[in-house]
């Protein structure tokens, strides 16, 4: 049954002012779409809550519709691939950033950007992995592309209590690697040892480095959801031929290296880039998530926080701050 209006977080700037929160929307509100899907769940991402913020410099166009994550079942299709009654998720993509995006009752989308919810997880449990478990599962994924196996030696996860973080140190570790979780919260080794890290590693420690170009190989490859001077450490300390998979600047965008670890060392620094990416390839990886790189009874650990609508600005204004341990969900009607 079509409803008429609908509740949406709205962000919306003109000159001289910016305003967000809760909207009753109508369905011709809605961008033009193939397909309508009524949203089941939703998850807080750090883009989000760039995108709660006047200066966030994320946002393409307003008034938008932020939440890069959504999952839910099919309304109404306009393609033939999808029908009413089908479950899916978008993650990522360009969905609350210049398109209207998850934290909405309803969305409607390009077909393109659909996945079929695959056989293996549930809608909320594709909402625990959202966008930071894709970016989590990617980066293992051209780890391994790039020669990283269990054998190799020890794996760092850097900002591990994050979302990408904590999925990252759960994938690995069921992968059979020896990881090691690099953090900034003491108080959270029992959650990181719970979800399978081996050593835990103080940001503190990560930062003091004596700066040298490069210092002792330590690590045969990286999970780094970080940036900033932490990527500065682990050009430096990444063992010959190891690999880093950098995804996120929560530590700033700007770090300082030079050639040595590259042509010394063999490095690769590979780039995460989760929104411009085939849909087979999505797909693909979507497939890992729900089979050998599910982190199965760890999902509800890492996914134990969950808001409203309502409750949505306090978890946007917490995980600017880093206060997120996991990932936060947003029930839509889940």
């Amino acid at each position: 049954m079509m409803v008429e209006s609908f509740r949406s977080f709205v962000v919306d700037k003109s000159e001289g002012s910016f305003t967000s929160g809760i909207k009753q929307l109508k369905m011709n509100q809605l961008p033009e779409g193939d397909v309508l899907v009524k949203v089941a769940w939703s998850g807080v991402n750090y883009k989000d809550g760039l995108a709660s913020i006047p200066n966030g410099r994320i946002i393409e166009s307003y008034p938008m519709i932020p939440g890069i994550d959504l999952a839910g079942r099919v309304i109404h299709s306009n393609d033939p691939q999808f029908k009413a009654g089908d479950e899916v998720i978008v993650a990522s993509a360009d969905l609350g950033v210049s398109y209207f995006g998850g934290f909405s009752e309803y969305a409607k989308v390009p077909a393109e950007w659909l996945i079929p919810l695959p056989e293996g997880l549930t809608l909320r449990e594709a909402m625990i992995l959202g966008t930071a478990g894709f970016t989590a599962a990617m980066s293992v994924q051209r780890l391994e592309d790039n020669g990283l196996a269990p054998s190799s030696g020890k794996v760092l996860v850097t900002g591990a209590t994050g979302g990408v973080g904590s999925t990252a140190v759960a994938m690995l570790a069921k992968r059979g690697y020896e990881v090691v979780a690099g953090t900034g919260k003491a108080t959270e080794q029992d959650y990181l040892k719970q979800l399978g890290a081996v050593e835990i590693v103080a940001r503190e420690e990560l930062l003091q480095s004596n700066k040298r170009p490069l210092a002792k190989a330590k690590w045969a490859g990286a999970v780094d959801p970080v940036g900033g001077e932490i990527l500065s450490y682990l050009l430096s300390t990444v063992s010959f031929g190891g690999s880093i998979a950098l995804s996120g600047l929560t530590a700033g965008a700007n770090f300082s290296t030079t050639v040595f670890p590259f042509i010394l060392r063999g490095v690769n620094l590979l780039g995460i880039d989760t929104a411009h990416i085939s849909n087979e390839y999505r797909r693909e990886v979507w497939k890992r998530l729900a089979t050998d790189l599910k982190p199965e009874s760890l999902l509800e650990e890492i996914g134990s926080a969950e808001v409203t609508l309502d409750e949505l600005p306090q978890a946007l204004e917490t995980i600017l701050k880093g206060g997120v341990r996991g990932r936060i969900l947003v029930n839509l009607g889940g």
